[in-house]
């Protein structure tokens, strides 16, 4: 009989009379790999909430370690021995990894930390899972993979028998991915549970045991592993299917476009290895092997580094990026990093329009030309509501409309899925079509393939010591990584 570590039983949780789980039933046993995939977001913050501390409940029970910990009449403990693994680290930026392991512990009572001892006490468990990470490194240098493995570490010395890997595949590059999987795989053999949250059924199907569909607060379907590979579930994905099979049919046949853009080994370290090429109108998925690569091109990007080495031509002129409005760039978490709550919708809007048009800010002639123009689009509300209170959707429309008024030649963007759910992407992608079909080059840059690829004319593969790799669309289903809507691809070419 297997042990069981979760249970979740008919729970209902509200916040603000907000209905955020509904009659939620789930099952976690002991050394198992749970998937659990977000067809939409509505209701996973608040199942996070719910497994690391217990809030009240409208109705139901939760079940821990055989334990009774929370129910709709009482809830027993303020917070559960389970790990929540994400985008945002949990550990003390200014601290060494030993300092977080083992001096942050509940329960620690030396009164002189001995950082020798630490350190020997953390050693094999590094040595176990094949790592190398430097023991007295301030956990705010970590790479994202060395902190995730941090992370990990601690919960399995701490005795957390549950941990959660919320979206951890959008942090790395595959080849780390692989090397968390492998990590997971053993702590799986020594009784440890895993609950994975991922976007991805091929990301998914290549850890999971089962995998559990979660959509608008409730379990939809309990799907075996062999039910992943035999009988994927893309009835629940249709209409991102058919956004797929569109685009494709769509870009089928295009002729090939003179180049506009250049990267030439622009960079201060590890971009200066890189250089690509970017033609007009096209749409270039770039993945990044290297994290310290993407780091530094997101930095350019944004103009925070200037380098001094190296050029990038547009139209075959030298140019930079910041203050250039023929370049845009969209960043990652766009709907929490491209959104100024201090400006109303209005100039939350024209932003981008300012170098063009410098009296946009006191033009009120244009500025309700504007508003008339883009009110059916929209909406006539959002123009009159606080940014902050705008929803997802929103947010999104208005970055990326933003973006459109400034009208550039080529539009850079930093991972634009990542965080988003299937209902999210697909609004993503609707937007990047409309770059598109005006002929404005998109270049997605990614560590991991994400669904940059469902919608690319070309894949370039960017290593850690400048090799490249070019790959051409009729060779996606080539790739043998777990590649996102791979089922698609295999379509294609028979």
């Amino acid at each position: 009989m297997r042990n069981e570590v979760l249970r979740m039983e008919r729970v209902t949780y509200k916040e603000d009379e907000v209905v955020k789980l509904e009659d939620f039933n789930l099952q976690i046993f002991q050394g198992e790999i749970m998937g659990f995939m977000p067809v939409n977001s509505h209701g996973k913050t608040a199942l996070l909430k719910l497994l690391e501390r217990n809030l009240p409940l409208y109705d139901g029970y939760i079940y821990y370690g055989g334990e009774k910990v929370n129910t709709w009449k009482e809830n027993y403990k303020a917070a559960n021995r389970i790990s929540i693994i994400q985008e945002k680290s949990s550990l003390a930026g200014n601290l060494n990894i030993a300092d977080n392991i083992f001096v942050l512990r509940p329960g620690f009572r030396q009164w002189v930390i001995r950082t020798k001892i630490l350190n020997r006490q953390m050693e094999p468990f590094l040595e176990d899972i094949g790592m190398d990470i430097p023991l007295n490194k301030d956990v705010e240098k970590l790479s994202t993979f060395e902190r995730i493995i941090v992370e990990l570490l601690r919960a399995v010395i701490m005795g957390y028998h549950l941990i959660v890997l919320d979206e951890v595949g959008a942090l790395v590059s595959d080849d780390e991915l692989k090397k968390l999987h492998g990590i997971i795989r053993r702590y799986v053999k020594k009784g440890f549970s895993f609950l994975y949250i991922c976007s991805h059924l091929e990301e998914i199907s290549s850890i999971c045991d089962r995998c559990a569909l979660f959509t608008n607060g409730r379990i939809q379907k309990i799907l075996e592993r062999e039910e992943l590979f035999n009988d994927p579930p893309v009835t629940y994905m249709t209409e991102y299917n058919d956004m797929v099979r569109y685009h494709t049919e769509k870009r089928e046949g295009q002729q090939a476009a003179p180049v506009v853009f250049q990267w030439k080994g622009y960079g201060e370290d590890a971009a200066c290895n890189f250089s690509f090429d970017v033609h007009k109108g096209e749409c270039l998925a770039v993945q990044i092997m290297d994290a310290r690569g993407m780091e530094e091109l997101r930095k350019i990007l944004t103009g925070d580094i200037l380098p001094e080495s190296g050029e990038i031509l547009l139209n075959g002129k030298q140019t930079e990026i910041p203050g250039n409005g023929r370049i845009a760039v969209i960043q990652e978490r766009t709907t929490k990093t491209m959104i100024f709550p201090k400006l109303d919708y209005m100039n939350n809007l024209c932003i981008c329009l300012a170098e063009k048009v410098p009296s946009i800010w006191h033009n009120k002639r244009l500025q309700k030309s504007i508003r008339n123009e883009y009110s059916p689009i929209l909406g006539t509300d959002v123009f009159e509501m606080p940014v902050e209170e705008l929803s997802e959707k929103q947010k999104y429309q208005l970055v990326y409309t933003r973006v459109f008024l400034q009208k550039p030649e080529i539009l850079f963007c930093i991972q634009p899925f990542c965080g988003a759910d299937l209902a999210h992407r697909m609004f993503i992608w609707s937007m990047l079509e409309k770059f598109l079909d005006k002929g404005i080059s998109v270049v997605i840059l990614s560590l991991n393939l994400s669904d940059s690829l469902a919608m690319a004319d070309r894949l370039l593969i960017l290593g850690e010591n400048g090799e490249k790799r070019e790959i051409a669309r009729e060779n996606f289903h080539k790739i043998t990584s777990p590649v996102p809507w791979l089922h698609m691809y295999l379509s294609e070419r028979k």
